[in-house]
């Protein structure tokens, strides 16, 4: 055997060994032949298909839609709130859950093909530059703002940036018929989670929170101490219409009426693994009263909160069924700027629990059977909520609490009727927001001497106002007894009016008079009160 020879033996040899470590690695006892080589079966068909798609299809074809909807419908078969995000929708998906994002710091309205400010942000960029309500912004440096029916969206990016730019804004102040520039130096902006906070009565704050973002638990904390130092030794947690967000806001939040060591919640993932959280000794409002409002559209966290305090004991939950959702998202990145929300575990209220809805039937039938809700007759009967015996839970005082499904409140509360709801509904959908901002773009100077003292205490809405918004709402074909409804929908003409004179909390302040919920809370709290009385408490105290 020459020298050639003995170098190419023991190579081959060396290889063989190399290939035989390889496939040894890769044998299970079960697997054929067939599968010794297909190094991932499941990815390299997605991928082929797509290469074939790319470079071999007969049209050009944007494959990047194509994957977008083939990881939709993977999801799909999953669970419903396994969720794909796009890099489009990544950025505002991601600054509402942070809870802020750098602007310009104005609400406003694209009206009449000009945007209007309905309001400025209270000590935010614009606000300390002396743009007002009312305001027309023109022009945004170089760029034109009117007369092109932009996009919200356009509008958006164009007066965002990076913090600490300026961007140089054309305004037109109506009031004044005049035309002026100034410079605004963009900067941090909240988005609230918490709407609105007041006291209710002498002793009982009351606060509204929308989701829970990264900047939630400090939002509710400075609401909760501005409260106490008002004098609320008692709480109204209203968490109604509230679809949730991040776990650990909730386990923040909870924390602060648990005693410490009290069970929040425990979760439990794939593999069986358990992770009990327990409240802390850094609790703020413990053994205090506290009443927490849900509804049909109070999700995740928002029922962990209401889990939680109703498994230890603690409080009043008040209202209707939640919407049931038991599974917890992780976000993952996708590498390309998305990213998925997928379901990792799912959690149990401290009595063990689950409040998931059945999805086993899919997406669509997950869905129909929610909305199947407002024609079974829960929504005006706690008598038609259904619940198997299997799902019976007994907390440590032994009251019977409920799984499967959603919180099921310890004081039920009917929907209102059609009409009730449709008022509203004009007011949560931005309808009679829109009319207010027409109104006060014509009658501005007449409300300008009002303190809010001297608003809620001396306006009355007259019947010119409210036959303006009949008139008003019957040209956008808007159809109610909008007579039989006459003092509610002043009530709500009232607090709309607050809210672009002032702020939400009044707002919110005056539709409380008229809230079901909380004259219930309010009856609750003192059971000497009749619902008559309840009902004729000042917005203003």
């Amino acid at each position: 055997m020459n020298s050639k020879n003995n170098f190419i033996w023991p190579t081959i040899i060396a290889a063989a060994l190399a290939v035989g470590i390889f496939v040894g690695g890769k044998l299970h006892f079960t697997d054929t032949p067939e599968k010794l080589f297909t190094t991932n079966s499941k990815k390299d068909k997605l991928n082929r298909l797509i290469d074939y798609i790319d470079y071999e299809y007969v049209d050009n074809i944007n494959t990047d839609s194509i994957v977008d909807v083939a990881v939709n419908q993977i999801l799909e078969k999953l669970d419903p709130h396994s969720v794909y995000i796009s890099e489009k929708d990544m950025t505002k998906v991601s600054e509402n859950m942070k809870g802020d994002f750098v602007g310009i710091g104005v609400n406003f309205y694209t009206y009449k093909d000009t945007i209007s400010v309905i309001r400025t942000i209270p000590n935010g960029p614009s606000f300390n530059k002396g743009i007002k309500a009312g305001d027309r912004i023109l022009m945004a440096d170089a760029d034109t703002l009117y007369g092109k029916r932009l996009p919200n969206e356009i509008i958006i990016q164009r007066l965002k940036g990076k913090r600490g730019t300026k961007v140089r804004l054309k305004v037109y102040r109506k009031d004044e018929d005049r035309y002026f520039n100034v410079n605004v130096e963009r900067d941090i902006v909240p988005i609230k989670s918490v709407d609105s906070y007041f006291m209710l009565t002498d002793d009982m704050g009351y606060m509204k929170i929308n989701r829970f973002a990264e900047s939630t638990y400090k939002e509710f904390k400075f609401a909760l101490n501005k409260l106490k130092k008002l004098g609320a030794k008692k709480l109204t947690l209203d968490l109604r219409d509230n679809p949730g967000g991040y776990l650990g806001i909730a386990e923040q939040m909870a924390d602060e009426f648990l005693d410490d060591g009290k069970l929040i919640l425990f979760t439990k993932n794939k593999k069986g693994n358990i992770n009990n959280i327990y409240a802390t000794d850094k609790g703020s409002f413990e053994d205090k009263p506290v009443y927490v409002l849900i509804n049909e559209r109070s999700a995740s966290a928002s029922e962990i909160i209401a889990g939680a305090l109703q498994d230890n004991d603690i409080g009043t939950i008040v209202g209707r069924r939640s919407f049931g959702k038991g599974l917890v998202q992780r976000e993952m990145d996708l590498g390309d700027g998305s990213a998925v929300r997928l379901t990792v575990s799912r959690y149990y209220t401290p009595t063990g629990r689950s409040i998931q809805r059945d999805y086993t039937k899919g997406n669509r039938d997950y869905y129909q059977s929610f909305n199947e809700r407002y024609h079974n007759g829960e929504m005006v009967s706690a008598d038609s909520i259904k619940v198997a015996d299997s799902l019976k839970f007994k907390t440590p005082k032994g009251k019977t609490v409920y799984g499967g499904g959603g919180i099921i409140p310890d004081v039920f509360v009917s929907i209102g009727t059609n009409e009730e709801e449709a008022v509203e509904s004009m007011d949560s959908l931005g309808y009679l927001s829109l009319f207010i901002f027409e109104h006060l773009d014509s009658h501005r100077l007449d409300y300008s001497a009002y303190s809010k003292l001297e608003f809620v205490r001396d306006f009355k809405v007259d019947d010119t106002l409210f036959s303006e918004f009949v008139q008003y709402s019957i040209s956008k074909n808007l159809n109610m007894n909008f007579y039989d409804n006459e003092e509610s929908i002043k009530l709500y003409l009232k607090a709309g009016l607050a809210e672009q004179l002032f702020d939400e909390n009044l707002h919110a302040k005056i539709k409380s008079v008229e809230d079901p919920m909380l004259r219930k809370v309010i009856e609750l709290d003192n059971p000497a009160i009749k619902q008559s009385e309840a009902e004729a408490i000042e917005a203003i105290n």
